[in-house]
């Protein structure tokens, strides 16, 4: 029997999965009257704007960029966000968490790292109302969390935004149904069968830029509970923290107040895929805190109309 090549395995494997989200994304479309790439600048996102431009090439990419702005980014992704959106003249919407915090008149908790992922729902929806989309095509994929593993290709949403684990639809033989009733929405998730080492290869054999806060570099950073997490402007230090400079790197790009590093020296995009292939843990299961909070966290949060 022949040696498996694992090279060819490899730009196979790749290859299908490219062809999948590509044409997921000409469903999208297709099937829709006003699709929106909710976009973080953060890998996934980056890598499906990429696909995007493959999937309609030589056509611009025929959908805007939204992205909810919770006030709690990293500088290094916001940057980029900009760079990328000046470079192809794309239309980029941006709203913000702070502004519906203001206009609700709510309160924020008073946590030591209080995220704001609960609160950038509400505002999610409103742009999704302001602006009547009915498809937002996100980056999630099944090996983030395990809810994200009940959740179908084109997940459908009730007119409140909401999402019912118990009502997804079927989608055998490539079959995407984005039938929807008035109000409804549907949020599409075309690297929905990728795992993260799967992202990273295809941005190795792409050549696809991402923000610095991908690769080791140093920051000053606190050890709380097992997580390491960057010291930044509103962040209290107590009198038992002690800041250390550390070279770090992040797997996934979200809230400075619930995002925590990866001790790492990896440079560039070989060597990280090297150290994906020796870990066990989920990029979400080892650097967000908020998912943490409970079993169902992630899964309470997207019933209510998350990502």
């Amino acid at each position: 029997m022949p040696a498996l090549n694992m090279t060819s395995f490899q730009t196979s494997h790749l290859r299908s999965l490219e062809s999948e989200a590509i044409f997921i994304l000409r469903e999208v479309v297709a099937q829709f009257k006003n699709p929106v790439l909710l976009f973080s600048g953060g890998k996934d996102s980056i890598t499906l704007f990429h696909l995007a431009q493959k999937a309609f090439y030589p056509l611009p990419v025929p959908f805007s960029l939204l992205h909810i702005d919770t006030g709690h980014n990293f500088p290094e992704t916001l940057a980029f966000r900009d760079a990328l959106v000046e470079k192809f003249g794309l239309r980029l919407i941006i709203r913000k968490v702070q502004d519906t915090i203001a206009e609700r008149g709510w309160q924020e908790a008073q946590d030591r790292f209080p995220s704001r992922n609960w609160l950038q729902t509400f505002t999610l929806l409103d742009a999704i109302r302001e602006f009547g989309f009915d498809a937002c095509i996100g980056g999630g994929r099944r090996d983030e969390e395990r809810s994200r593993a009940k959740e179908r290709i084109f997940s459908v949403r009730d007119s409140e935004g909401k999402w019912d684990p118990g009502l997804q639809r079927v989608e055998l033989w490539n079959i995407f149904n984005g039938r929807i009733h008035q109000g409804e929405n549907v949020r599409v998730f075309p690297i929905s069968n990728w795992t993260e080492l799967d992202v990273w290869e295809f941005i190795q054999k792409e050549k696809i830029e991402l923000p610095s806060i991908y690769f080791a570099h140093q920051r000053q950073m606190i050890l709380w509970k097992d997580k390491w997490l960057a010291v930044f402007p509103s962040l209290k230090i107590e009198s038992t923290d002690h800041i250390e400079t550390l070279s770090v790197r992040y797997r996934t790009v979200g809230d400075m107040t619930c995002t925590s590093a990866v001790p790492s020296h990896a440079s560039n995009v070989k060597e990280v895929i090297q150290e994906l292939q020796n870990t066990r843990i989920s990029e979400r299961g080892q650097t967000r805190i908020d998912d943490q909070v409970t079993d169902a966290a992630m899964e309470d949060r997207k019933k209510m109309g998350y990502f």
